[in-house]
């Protein structure tokens, strides 16, 4: 596994955020934080408690969780919501 880089607090929590949400796949979190999925997995180990990650671990490899390209309906292949607004003029995002 590569070494993790240096990720502010407000990263960290950007990457749990959309790992934790079933229809963002590795893929995303890869091409905005340049985080492999052994990456994501090790910050989600090091940041949340073991119950949690555990938890999370076990969604993923369900068959619940749509975090693997492979797994997803070709028709749901975006980045974002075909509903999610665009905030234009706005310099800090959601948080």
């Amino acid at each position: 596994m590569s070494k993790l880089p240096e990720l502010s607090i407000e990263e960290i929590d950007r990457v749990i955020e959309m790992a934790w949400e079933d229809r963002t796949p590795f893929e995303a979190i890869q091409f905005q934080f340049d985080l492999s999925e052994g990456q994501v997995i090790e910050v989600m180990r090091r940041n949340l408690k073991r119950s949690s990650f555990n938890l999370w671990r076990k969604r993923v490899n369900s068959g619940v969780s749509q975090k693997h390209r492979k797994k997803r309906n070709p028709e749901i292949d975006r980045f974002k919501c075909s509903r999610q607004r665009t905030i234009s003029n706005n310099k800090i995002s959601k948080r």
